[in-house]
């Protein structure tokens, strides 16, 4: 099974010299990045998405106050090129650069207070509970901001670099309403030329950008090829400068490739299995637990991921801030599996499986997956969507369980903690319906402890009691795979998954 699994993915040879003989020679000589990536995007507007491809575009568009740096290990200036904490942790002074939106208007104030009030605001808005601490806000002049709140809170400036806290111009989100995300105005680096949804999104330099000498490029293409396999092929034949989500049975082969870079980057990724408790019998701890007991963690590990990944043992990223590398593991155990759904009475369960059509992680997880739920009795029917319709799928509560991943927006821990596991009724704990009262009342108060040693053991005991409630399956973390021709330079990701496309270089 392993070897149909792995060869059934390979890209034909006859094809792959084809492209290569067709494409040899013939990268793409202009000053536009063309990257093939796996998913199309749904908006730009910073408030109304969680989803990675969204996010790792629109960071091109939008500046924050402040941002995570290159390794994303501490907190640097944006539009904000100081600020000012009070002793007592509730009053928060920033004080702006001299900065212009991409349409040529000056970055105020009061552009700050209404895109931080939107995501704070909108009911609809995924990550507004990071920001209901913000009490008011108050604008002394154009360049000046000033955040109380309604009590400490450690996460505030990291969650302030997150893309959800994008500062947008209030003039064009009131003109443009809904359209605005699919017209995005900001002050990043790049600005929206074209986008052709299920094609590509075309990106043109901001001649207004305020960082001197950025970006290098003229423009970006990010390329809709949902084929992992497609995608290599691409780039292998120089159609495309660069690709994401390298499948891992190529990246050997390309690293031989002396035309092709391989980046695998230090990430905080995670991938894992989303349980639907409102889908009973999923909603009994007992049942979840036999599920993920017969699941073998390490054969899907050393099957998908080519020894690149590691077994997961928290939600929590791996080596990130407050991470329990000692947090307790589910082990293989499809026997003493067996006899738990016998104990609960669950006989006959069959579980719909919902994964991503065309991306060969997902469908080597479903083939392992559906083998070994069927030796404890379970049937899994497969269900492969398009990505978004995946997404769509997962939010709406249509599935039993279904593959998904996470990378962190902040390296607080808070965000993951807030979204996938402290039961809020907006995100129902990442679309699981879990809620454990006591996971939810640690998690709030981690969120305001200002003792670094205390808040680490509120954070190791949520690890704990997420594993032991199986919130959702633990699969494996994993390095961003990413790969470009020889002539591109500075095409990475940092940990928090964003594309440093400000300093990218393409050359001849």
């Amino acid at each position: 099974m392993k070897t149909r699994i792995l060869s059934a993915k390979l890209p034909s040879l006859a094809i792959a010299a084809m492209l290569l003989l067709a494409g040899a020679g013939h990268a793409l000589a202009d000053n536009v990045l063309r990257i093939a990536r796996e998913q199309d995007s749904s908006t730009f507007d910073p408030i109304y998405t969680i989803l990675a491809p969204d996010v790792w575009v629109l960071n091109q568009f939008y500046s924050t106050l402040v941002r995570a740096n290159e390794d994303a290990t501490d907190i640097v200036p944006d539009l904000a090129e100081s600020w000012e904490v009070s002793p007592d942790g509730l009053t928060y002074t920033f004080r702006l650069r001299e900065a212009k939106f991409s349409d040529g208007t000056s970055v105020k104030a009061s552009d700050v207070v209404f895109s931080l009030a939107r995501v704070r605001d909108e009911e609809t808005s995924p990550m507004r509970s990071l920001f209901q601490v913000i009490e008011t806000m108050e604008t002394p002049d154009d360049r000046t901001i000033v955040l109380k709140l309604s009590k400490p809170y450690t996460p505030l400036m990291s969650a302030l670099a997150m893309f959800a806290a994008s500062i947008v111009p209030e003039h064009a989100v009131k003109e443009l309403g809904e359209r605005f995300g699919e017209q995005p105005v900001g002050s990043g680096a790049f600005t929206l030329k074209e986008w052709a949804r299920g094609d590509k999104v075309v990106l043109e330099r901001n001649p207004h950008y305020w960082e001197a000498g950025l970006p290098k490029l003229d423009g970006v293409e990010w390329i809709y090829v949902a084929d992992d396999n497609t995608r290599t092929l691409k780039l292998q034949a120089g159609e495309v400068d660069a690709a994401t989500f390298i499948p891992w049975n190529q990246i050997t082969e390309l690293q031989g490739n002396p035309d092709i870079k391989v980046q695998l980057d230090k990430s905080t990724r995670m991938d894992h299995i989303l349980v639907n408790h409102a889908h009973e019998p999923l909603g009994n701890k007992n049942v979840r637990k036999a599920l993920n007991m017969a699941i073998d963690q390490q054969a899907i590990v050393d099957v998908v991921t080519f020894g690149y990944g590691k077994p997961a043992n928290s939600f929590f990223p791996l080596d990130g801030m407050d991470y329990n590398p000692d947090n307790p593991n589910y082990p293989y155990d499809p026997e003493k599996a067996k006899a738990m759904l016998a104990a609960e009475g669950v006989k006959d369960l069959t579980l719909n499986f919902v994964l991503v059509a065309g991306d060969s992680a997902h469908d080597q997880i479903g083939v392992l997956v559906k083998d070994q739920l069927a030796r404890i009795g379970v049937t899994v029917n497969l269900t492969k969507l398009e990505a978004g319709q995946q997404w769509d799928a997962l939010i709406a509560g249509d599935y039993d369980i279904g593959v998904m991943w996470w990378v962190n927006d902040i390296f607080d821990p808070d965000q993951k903690a807030q979204f996938c596991v402290s039961g809020d009724p907006e995100n129902r704990s990442y679309y699981t319906n879990y809620r454990n009262p006591e996971v939810t009342r640690l998690v709030q108060e981690a969120a305001v402890e200002l003792d670094p040693g205390k808040r680490k053991a509120m954070y190791f005991e949520i690890q704990r009691m997420a594993k032991d409630d199986v919130h959702w399956i633990d699969l494996y973390y994993s390095p961003f795979r990413n790969a470009s021709r020889k002539t591109v330079s500075g095409f990475v990701q940092n940990p928090l998954g964003r594309y440093m496309l400000e300093t990218a270089v393409k050359s001849e």
